[in-house]
């Protein structure tokens, strides 16, 4: 089964269970994928796991993970669905006086013997300590910009000077909710303000500033550099170079302290495991677990997609000089994004001075690209849009295929004005408030045969 959601098209989401931890606190988990692996995903995010499958980065990440492994998504103590306490930074069921994440619960409700642990960010001491505990359940480590202790001292230039926890952490409270961090967690995405709106939703119901501030200080008191010597299972560490989170040294001291462990720098500056180049972390990641790795899939949908483009955007730029056609296309672009909103397309990217979205209706798609074309009138600019339907390949930052390239190129082929639509959307429209107009039999550049266009009526 497929479904649309708000932001991308994925298979049906596993379905969010509960596990009772010995302390009597309520744990969500999610099981996904059928591949031969056991694999246990640590986020060290503080996100609710339903909604993180709002965001079409993480689910493409999730899917492929999925091809080659049964995949335990944890929710952690106090974040989203799941009880207890945020601030837990021990998982050993078994050591007295210590507070339970409750990962053998998890694997003991599952009936999983033995898995691969994968940890991301400050999850990566809760990983390395339950590897040392639990030696018996684990076969495998993967750390992913992860490390050992993230405060700086004589011998150790990784991490937060120790005067400055404090002031850090008030910003962390201060800022939590609105998306703040994004320069730091994801660059390649601080300008998505789709992503943004998402991000700062996710923080909101994932826990309150207090807790995101009691959970940071309590990261910093984590420290299992003593423990790394005493792991002795086939260790992965990923580190992307740039990571302005976590810097890419701390991830280096733990491949050096981990006896036989891999390490692996990869281009890139984000932090969240999900965005930038995913498919190269997954492709390291699988390869270590299963000596190859297979080429990255989308999701092949059916969606009707559309392109919008303003017309003669070069000479209209010379005419009113930079800094008012700089404010005239802010304008322009926040009133496309409005649009969208309204009609519940998804903004895969600006192109040029236009844009490509995708909607699950074809209908709302042709009314949001006239208003689109309207409302750029008003403003004194000429827009074209094109609309086709088709199959396309959904990935994490992009759709491609060649309904995407057809409704480009009809798109290129609409008078300033002008919406023009493929004879695939024109038959979706039987039976709605739009009328068309034929515009004549085209060969669309790079597409096979030929294609009848229709003009909306408005």
């Amino acid at each position: 089964m497929r479904f649309w959601d708000k932001t991308c098209a994925v298979e049906e989401r596993p379905v969010t269970r509960y596990v009772t931890a010995p302390d009597g606190v309520s744990l969500a988990y999610q099981v996904i994928g059928g591949g031969a692996l056991d694999l246990v995903f640590f986020p060290g995010l503080a996100l609710p796991i339903d909604l993180l499958w709002e965001d079409p980065g993480f689910a493409h990440f999730a899917r492929r993970l999925g091809r080659f492994s049964r995949t335990v998504w944890l929710e952690g103590r106090g974040i989203g669905a799941s009880g207890g306490d945020f601030t837990a930074s021990a998982v050993d069921e078994n050591v007295p006086g210590q507070k339970v994440y409750g990962l053998t619960s998890v694997l003991d409700a599952i009936g999983c013997e033995q898995v691969v642990l994968v940890a991301h960010g400050s999850a990566g001491p809760v990983a390395i300590r339950y590897a040392v505990t639990h030696s018996e359940r684990v076969t495998t480590l993967v750390l992913v910009d992860s490390h050992a202790y993230y405060v700086r001292e004589d011998g150790y230039p990784w991490g937060m000077p120790p005067d400055a926890i404090d002031r850090h952490i008030a910003v962390v409270k201060e800022a939590w909710g609105t998306g703040a961090a994004l320069d730091a967690l994801a660059p390649s995405k601080a300008g998505d303000e789709r992503f943004r709106a998402w991000d700062s939703r996710s923080q909101r119901l994932g826990a309150s500033p207090e807790g995101i501030a009691a959970a940071v200080r309590a990261g910093f008191q984590r420290d299992v550099r003593d423990l790394l010597p005493t792991l002795c299972l086939p260790t992965l560490v990923v580190h992307r170079e740039g990571d302005r989170f976590i810097r890419a040294g701390a991830g280096r001291y733990l491949a050096k302290h981990i006896a036989g462990a891999r390490y692996v720098e990869l281009p890139g500056d984000d932090h969240l495991f999900f965005v930038g180049d995913a498919d190269a972390l997954l492709d390291e990641i699988e390869e270590f677990l299963t000596g190859t790795h297979q080429a990255p899939e989308g999701d092949v949908v059916t969606s009707t997609v559309m392109f919008t483009d303003i017309v003669s955007s070069t000479e209209q730029s010379a005419r009113m000089g930079h800094r008012r056609w700089t404010k005239l296309a802010d304008d322009h672009d926040a009133m496309v994004r409005a649009i969208l909103g309204r009609y519940r397309g998804r903004e895969v990217k600006t192109i040029g001075d236009g844009f490509l979205a995708t909607f699950d209706s074809t209908t709302r798609a042709v009314h949001a690209a006239m208003e689109i074309v309207s409302g750029a009138q008003t403003m004194g600019v000429e827009v074209r849009a094109g609309v086709h339907n088709g199959e396309v390949e959904v990935r994490s930052d992009d759709v491609v295929g060649l309904a995407v390239t057809i409704a480009k190129r009809i798109c290129d082929l609409a008078g300033g004005g002008e919406v023009l639509v493929s004879e695939a959307v024109k038959l979706h429209l039987v039976g709605s408030d739009i009328g068309v107009a034929q515009r004549g039999t085209h060969v669309l550049k790079g597409v096979p045969d030929e294609w009848r266009l229709f003009a909306v009526e408005g």
